[in-house]
């Protein structure tokens, strides 16, 4: 009997795997077989969801509150959010510019959705966050990924914008802090750089879903200098509620109607409770809490940044935001997926290889997270150096 061809649509083609899922899903079955592993593969902060947002999801299921929001979000979180920007960072951006969305990824979606189609360009950095360029595969716009090395901290610049935008070009996408370099565009950089989209009759997405996760000077949004720029966040990582599955975008005003018509046929609404919990999240005794937490992870950065180094790996540049470290580790090794592989059977350390964030020097780089606590990255530290007969 013929087999059946099942149609699969070409796009399909374009969308690679997440290789640190295999790595993650090999590292649970050598646990499952009584093996010890130190999880750096991650960008999932080990703390808790803060004690005051889990009570408010609480109360809002008791109460009932399980029925849709309107399509951008419940409106007192839409207020909560523009309240923040105003307090936090003097900023003023009115609660009708905010969505809310299923994580940032359905953020970035409508983003892209919203100024990208069948064979437009978005300009990205690489390396970068993988999901960017599979979003844009899967709205049949093409992804040009920039080689972004050290010297201008893997970030894009107005120069590559210069050089490489086209006529099919329509948005740049940055991270600040980005994934998986920990990079920091400063405001006056964005500003440029948006200028530089803006004389192209392009737009600028920035991806600001660290932001609260900056150790060096102030976090400052690109939205204070400009509001003609989306701008992705998530209350997934500074917020410590990755599981809620919940994020914001807020959109230049000419986009607001369009965004929303988007996200009432994709998604209709984000989740209900989710929304009621994240109004806690705001709350003064939550927010020196997660600040405190900011201090956690900054010392564990402290930590793990110079012990890689001792250990051979090349970090040119001091992360200054998120919890990633990209290190090179091309002088240990010739290719790191293949060294990544080898790490977690042998040594029982898990992080990720370069080749899950573009194709620039990937097979050069790995990725490590610091989302444990100083005594587990310590651990790890002393396995990979036995590894290395160091």
């Amino acid at each position: 009997m013929k087999r059946q061809q099942w149609p699969q649509a070409a796009r399909l083609g374009h969308i690679r795997p997440f290789h640190v899922m295999a790595l993650l899903a090999r590292a649970r079955e050598l646990e499952a077989a009584g093996r010890s592993i130190v999880h750096l593969e991650i960008g999932e902060p080990d703390f808790q969801t803060p004690a005051a947002v889990l009570e408010a999801g609480q109360r809002a299921l008791q109460r009932g509150d399980t029925f849709y929001t309107p399509a951008a979000g419940l409106p007192e979180l839409r207020r909560a959010i523009s309240a923040f920007y105003r307090d936090v960072q003097g900023i003023r951006v009115p609660p009708e510019r905010i969505l809310i969305t299923p994580g940032a990824s359905g953020a970035l979606l409508l983003a892209l959705a919203a100024v990208a189609g069948p064979g437009d360009e978005v300009l990205l950095a690489d390396p970068g966050y993988p999901a960017n360029r599979h979003f844009l595969r899967l709205l049949d716009a093409v992804p040009v990924e920039i080689p972004a090395g050290p010297d201008s901290g893997y970030q894009l610049t107005s120069a590559m914008v210069e050089s490489r935008w086209g006529p099919r070009s329509r948005a740049a996408l940055v991270a600040t802090p980005s994934n998986p370099t920990g990079s920091v565009l400063d405001t006056a950089a964005l500003d440029t750089l948006a200028q530089a989209v803006a004389l192209r009759s392009g737009v600028l997405i920035v991806d600001e879903i660290y932001q609260g996760l900056v150790y060096e000077g102030a976090a400052r949004s690109v939205l204070a200098a400009r509001d003609d720029v989306f701008v992705v966040n998530s209350f997934s990582k500074f917020f410590g509620m990755t599981g809620w599955r919940l994020g914001w975008l807020v959109a230049p005003e000419a986009y607001v109607d369009a965004v929303e018509r988007i996200a009432q046929n994709v998604f209709l609404a984000a989740s209900t409770p989710a929304q009621h919990a994240a109004l806690a999240a705001f709350e003064p005794d939550t927010l020196r809490e997660l600040e405190r937490r900011r201090d956690v992870f900054r010392q564990r950065r402290d930590f793990l940044l110079p012990a890689l180094r001792d250990l051979g790996f090349g970090v040119p540049q001091v992360p200054h935001g998120a919890f990633y470290l990209y290190a090179d580790c091309s002088g240990l090794c010739a290719d790191s997926f293949a060294f990544t592989r080898d790490l977690l059977e042998q040594a029982g350390v898990a992080i990720a290889p370069g080749v899950d964030f573009g194709a620039h020097r990937a097979r050069a780089h790995v990725r490590l997270a610091y989302t444990r606590p100083v005594e587990v990255l310590r651990e790890g530290v002393e396995r990979v150096r036995r590894f290395l007969g160091a």
